[in-house]
């Protein structure tokens, strides 16, 4: 039986007469030094890294050391395939440039390039499915809501006219009369109409694929969705006149030199935001392979600007040489930025904190908004 209640039962914490008996330890007194040594949440924060603290500082883990999200199936045939279909947008659109300006010689070798770009891109992406008629399986349905969809009927029109303004440069090996002597005169504007085709649908090209990286769950791809299509834009654009500047002459690339500093200067100012305005998911950007990436390709970005820009004012064959290592260098900044990007969209995906800290952030200002 429970003893009755009497005058010896000790008063809770809070009633009049309450003393503390040395050897006691009511769950209020503990609670309240509990909460002295640190273990409020206000208090906890400000103690963070205190020896002395009762509750340690959080860290990120996941159950059986799993990460939040699984790593991008994808592999590194993707960001080949990034890199050679932004390089046959901008090909397309400095041949276009190069047909109204009439420098035969850039936009032939343009045309070519593009073609040979966009064959690429069709390989790498079909290496990356596994299969042939994968591609084929996904011509079978257009849903306009899937950039994967949109996506592929996008390099299935600009692959047809891009080839077109290929094979028209051909051209000029026919005879000048007879049949062959009619399809000469009709490969010039026939090639014209392809050419403007391509370059109308370059843009898409170069601009899709960032919308399908960032449409996904992956942190450091889906946070900066704003920043992607310019920082891709901007590469296929800084590529195309990568690829003028080491094949056509001097002469000819003047427009590619101008067009190339457009490029960079978009490409730069959006990659820079990328890195910096979305706080802990920026972090990736600046990390071991990623970081060095992007230090790598800004630092060839600019010194091919520059060495286009230079290549016009130097002597003859001192100004080839400077404009095809110009080239080459904007060549190999857009080849790394697109390399950068993807490798750290697989880093935010092996650390729980990239998922779980700017979770809280939003959630945290849901309930600040309400």
């Amino acid at each position: 039986m429970s003893p009755k209640p009497s005058q010896e039962t000790p008063h809770q914490p809070g009633q009049p007469g309450f003393e503390h008996v040395p050897g006691t330890d009511p769950i209020g007194g503990q609670a309240a030094r509990m909460w002295d040594a640190g273990m409020g949440a206000r208090r906890a924060k400000k103690r963070r890294g205190d020896a002395n603290a009762v509750v340690p500082d959080a860290e990120f883990r996941s159950y059986y050391g799993r990460a939040v999200l699984k790593p991008p199936v994808w592999t590194h045939e993707i960001a080949y395939y990034l890199f050679s279909g932004g390089l046959a947008a901008g090909c397309s659109m400095l041949a276009a440039v190069a047909d109204a300006r009439g420098d035969v010689l850039a936009r032939r070798a343009l045309r070519t390039t593009s073609l040979g770009a966009v064959g690429a891109s069709a390989y790498f992406l079909i290496a990356d499915l596994g299969r042939p008629e994968r591609f084929y399986n996904m011509l079978r349905v257009a849903k306009v809501t899937s950039p994967m969809s949109v996506g592929t009927y996008i390099l299935s029109v600009f692959g047809p006219l891009s080839g077109a303004a290929a094979v028209a440069e051909l051209g000029a090996l026919l005879p000048e009369r007879g049949v062959l002597g009619l399809l000469r005169r009709v490969a010039g504007p026939a090639g014209s109409v392809a050419g403007v085709g391509a370059a109308l649908t370059g843009p898409l090209l170069a601009t899709y694929t960032a919308v399908l990286f960032a449409d996904t769950a992956v942190p450091s791809w889906h946070e900066p969705y704003r920043e992607l299509p310019f920082v891709f834009g901007g590469s296929a654009l800084a590529a195309g006149s990568g690829a003028a500047l080491l094949l056509a002459p001097v002469a000819q690339s003047g427009s590619a030199a101008r067009l190339a500093a457009i490029g960079a200067t978009v490409e730069l100012a959006a990659a820079h935001r990328m890195e910096t305005a979305h706080r802990l998911v920026s972090e990736p950007f600046h990390l071991g392979r990623p970081g060095t990436f992007l230090k790598t390709a800004r630092a060839l970005t600019v010194a091919g600007v520059a060495g286009g820009i230079a290549a016009r004012f130097l002597p003859r064959r001192t100004g080839r040489v400077v404009s095809a290592l110009a080239g080459a260098s904007l060549l190999g900044g857009s080849f790394l930025t697109r390399m950068a990007v993807f490798e750290a969209g697989v880093v935010s995906t092996k650390d729980p904190k990239y998922v779980v800290v700017p979770q809280r952030e939003r959630l945290e200002a849901r309930q600040r908004a309400s």
